[in-house]
C-alpha cells in the first residue's frame, strides 16, 4: 500500500509532553466498526470488559538508554549522543547516533562527564564497530554482561521520545513516568506505552471481576519511533525486536479462548509478540526470540480480539497496523474524532480500545 493513505494533520498541542494523573483517568476512545465511537476513561475498563476476557501485557522494563559523551579520533574530539535500541550480544549494542556523521569504525567513545570518569568503576568507553544506513552504529562497549548493564544505568538517561524530549527537558518524574507499574524485565529503550496508563487499583478491579492479567516480554526497540521514509509499505524494514511468550502462558490463553473469553492486548508491542507466535503454524505456540512482523491491511489476525493502544505517529508502521485491525476508514474517523475533541496523542497521551473488523 502506498504510505501517504497512512498520513493525517496532528497539530502540535495535542502531542502530550506529561502523561495523565492519575495515569488512568487518562481518556480511553472505544472504537467498535459500525458502531459510534464512545468517548470513556480508562477506568472503564472494568466496565468495556467481561468475566473470562484476558488482558496479555508487555513486562518489559525501559533501561536509561540515552548515553551522551565524546568521540577521540586522534586529537580531535567531538560531542555525540547515542540511543541504544538493541543488544546484541553481552558487549556490543546497536544504537542510533546523532550526529552520526561524526563517527567512523575504530572511533573510541568516551561517555558521562569528565569528573564521573575519575573512578574507574564509573568508566564506560566503547569503539564504533560500523557505521551503518538510517544513523545506526555497532558499538562494543569495554565492559560487558552485569558489569555493562550497571555502568549504562549509571551513564545512560531515560529515553523520551523525540517528540517529546525535543519540547523539553528530560524531568526527575520521567523515572516512573516512563514506566508501567508492571515492569520486570530489563532491555526496552521505548516504553509499552498503553501500559502506561495501568495502575495497581486498576489492575485490581480487572482481577476482581473475572478478568486475567497474562505477562509477556518483548523489549522495544528505537526503532518504533523511526518514520516510515519508502513510498509503498512493501518497501519499509522493520527493525527487530526480542520477545518472548511462554508455554504457561500459551495455554492459559487457549483454555481462555476455548471458554470465550477474548484475548485483549495491551499496546501494539502485546500484539505484535502474540501475533508472532502465531507465524510458524497459524496457532498461537510458545515464542521466544526475534520478530521484525510487519502488520498491515489484509493481515489476518490470529489470536488478539481486542486491542488498547495509544494514538499514533502519521504514517507509522503503528498507525499502519490499528488501521490493519480495525479498518483504515474505521481509524481514520476515529483520529479525526480524537483530534477535533482535544484527545492527547502519543506516548503520554490517551488510550483507545480497538474491537476487531
Amino acid at each position: 500500500m502506498r504510505v501517504d493513505a497512512f498520513d493525517f494533520e496532528l497539530p502540535p498541542e495535542r502531542i502530550a509532553l506529561h502523561p495523565a494523573e492519575p495515569r488512568d483517568s487518562a481518556r480511553l476512545l472505544c472504537v467498535q466498526p459500525g458502531q459510534p465511537l464512545e468517548d470513556r476513561v480508562v477506568t472503564d475498563l472494568v466496565d468495556l470488559l467481561n468475566p473470562g476476557d484476558v488482558l496479555v501485557v508487555n513486562d518489559t522494563r525501559v533501561i536509561p538508554a540515552e548515553l551522551k559523551g565524546e568521540r577521540h579520533r586522534g586529537e580531535y574530539v567531538a560531542s555525540v549522543a547515542f540511543n541504544l535500541h538493541k543488544r546484541l550480544d553481552d558487549e556490543s549494542w546497536a544504537a542510533f547516533a546523532r550526529p552520526a556523521k561524526r563517527l567512523k569504525a575504530g572511533d573510541r567513545l568516551i561517555f558521562g562527564e569528565a569528573e564521573d570518569r575519575a573512578c574507574a568503576l564509573q568508566k564506560l568507553e566503547a569503539t564504533v564497530v560500523s557505521v551503518e544506513d538510517g544513523g545506526q552504529v555497532l558499538l562494543k562497549f569495554d565492559l560487558s554482561g552485569p558489569f555493562l548493564d550497571e555502568a549504562i544505568k549509571s551513564h545512560g538517561a531515560m529515553p523520551l521520545p523525540p517528540y517529546i524530549g525535543a519540547k523539553r527537558a528530560l524531568e526527575e518524574r520521567d523515572k516512573s513516568d516512563y514506566q508501567t507499574v508492571y515492569a520486570e524485565h530489563d532491555g526496552a529503550v521505548a516504553a509499552p506505552t498503553a501500559g502506561l496508563h495501568f495502575t495497581d487499583e486498576l489492575l485490581q478491579r480487572l482481577e476482581a471481576k473475572g478478568i486475567a492479567i497474562e505477562h509477556v516480554t518483548l523489549h522495544v526497540g528505537a526503532g518504533t519511533f523511526l518514520p516510515v521514509k519508502t513510498e509503498d509499505t512493501d518497501d519499509h524494514q522493520m527493525h527487530a525486536e526480542w520477545g518472548e511468550v511462554s508455554p504457561e502462558v500459551v495455554a492459559r490463553l487457549k483454555e481462555a479462548k476455548e471458554q470465550g473469553g477474548r484475548i485483549v492486548a495491551v499496546g501494539t508491542t502485546s500484539l505484535r509478540l502474540l501475533e508472532s507466535a502465531c507465524r510458524a503454524t497459524g496457532d498461537l505456540q510458545p515464542f521466544t526470540g526475534d520478530t521484525d512482523i510487519f502488520i498491515t491491511p489484509g493481515y489476518a489476525f490470529k489470536a488478539v480480539d481486542v486491542l488498547m493502544t495509544n494514538f499514533h505517529l502519521p504514517r507509522s508502521t503503528l498507525f499502519m497496523l490499528v488501521s490493519a485491525f480495525s479498518g483504515l476508514e474505521t481509524m481514520q474517523a476515529a483520529y479525526k474524532h480524537a483530534i477535533e475533541n482535544n484527545y492527547r496523542f502519543y506516548s503520554y497521551g490517551d488510550a483507545s480500545l480497538l474491537f476487531r473488523a
